[in-house]
């Protein structure tokens, strides 16, 4: 590891254009909301560049094998990692271990969903029923794009006549942001599902705090008069989901304990949370935590990182149990960072960074920093999944 390290960093030295950019790193966050609201700006700005330069799927890749990190490609190995997680999930089209031809579509919230990649694969292929939710309004109008564009002529003439996508917020005349009232901001109708894939899976997008997911689709209408299945532990049409997904974005989230009570009490009994993340080691020095870590949280818009037996104690706490243990795949993930190191030695890239301000440059400087963790092994991968008791 140390001597690719080394390499590594020869190599940028000839490289590296953010040495055109320098802006120093490890500067604290002033509070959680002006960081989230950092979060969402960033993913206003950047989600087309991300669409460009990575596709429809903005996570990590999985090369599990030596034959994999020699032949499949950043799209493959992005597929291989949704894989790996229905694998330790053990998802399947009626949210089992055995499929029935009688099953009812397994019901899925997507948290963080990005551009929407994640939300219509599990569509697709399990034919669920998927919401997607992020911060980002940009992030919506790319994933509908996307998945209209990918949906069959057919279903889209007769599902897409409306907007697929609703706000938390909704805005005056002047155009004001102002909030949306509850009871019609939740109302299913408002937001009709496109249909993707040959199976009957289908998506919408919403744009939402995902800290407020349990306040908001709590507070749906009941499903009796819409002929969906009755959902237990809740009063919303939305209680009840098989599965709770969210890959890499915890991470972000301020109130990380938050997150699993309101995953608990979104999921029916016996769902599951599905979760990939980024963590900091467990029993890191200072010195590495401050050369390593400080940069990745400031440079990606982060919270302080956890170590994945803090995630495990949050599910716990929050009443979820254990169902495949973290699995720390650090060594099957890495390379991302050397193809993203690669995709962004582009002059106008860095120039438009820079247009955005210390937050455009911090988190492309980033990427050196997240080599060097995975390098070190400060910086760590892993996957888990809980279920609901």
């Amino acid at each position: 590891m140390s001597a690719t390290t080394d390499n590594n960093a020869s190599s940028d030295e000839t490289t590296d254009l953010s040495k055109q950019y320098e802006t120093p790193l490890g500067l604290a966050h002033s509070t959680m909301q002006a960081l989230k609201d950092r979060i969402k700006l960033h993913y206003d700005l950047a989600s087309d560049y991300y669409l460009n330069l990575w596709g429809e799927h903005i996570h990590h890749g999985y090369w599990p094998t030596e034959d994999s990190k020699a032949s499949d490609t950043k799209e493959t190995a992005q597929l291989n990692l949704i894989r790996l997680l229905l694998d330790i999930s053990h998802l399947s089209p009626d949210g089992s271990s055995s499929a029935s031809p009688n099953a009812k579509p397994l019901r899925i919230l997507d948290v963080g969903c990005g551009i929407g990649g994640t939300t219509r694969y599990l569509a697709s292929t399990l034919g669920a029923t998927v919401t997607g939710i992020t911060i980002s309004s940009k992030q919506v109008q790319i994933a509908t794009r996307l998945s209209k564009a990918a949906s069959s002529s057919s279903s889209s003439a007769s599902s897409t006549s409306n907007n697929p996508t609703i706000s938390s917020s909704s805005t005056t005349a002047n155009g004001d942001a102002q909030p949306r009232p509850q009871a019609h901001a939740h109302d299913p109708s408002s937001s009709p599902f496109i249909p993707v894939g040959s199976s009957g899976g289908r998506v919408r997008f919403i744009e939402l705090d995902a800290e407020k997911m349990g306040e908001f689709f709590s507070s749906s209408p009941s499903p009796s008069s819409s002929g969906e299945r009755p959902e237990e532990g809740g009063q919303g049409e939305e209680r009840g989901f098989d599965a709770v997904w969210i890959s890499e974005a915890l991470s972000h989230f301020p109130n990380k304990a938050l997150f699993f009570r309101n995953a608990h009490a979104l999921l029916r009994p016996g769902g599951k949370l599905v979760l990939a993340d980024w963590f900091k080691a467990e029993g890191l020095e200072q010195g590495a935590f401050e050369a390593d870590i400080k940069p990745i949280e400031d440079g990606m818009l982060l919270p302080p990182l956890c170590t994945q037996q803090e995630y495990v104690g949050l599910a716990t706490d929050a009443g979820l149990a254990v169902l495949s243990s973290p699995k720390d795949i650090s060594r099957d993930v890495s390379k991302t960072w050397d193809i993203s190191w690669s995709l962004v030695q582009n002059p106008s890239l860095w120039a438009f960074a820079f247009s955005q301000g210390r937050d455009g440059i911090a988190f492309l400087q980033a990427f050196r920093a997240m080599r060097r963790g995975y390098a070190n092994g400060s910086f760590r991968y892993a996957v888990m999944s809980f279920v609901k008791p």
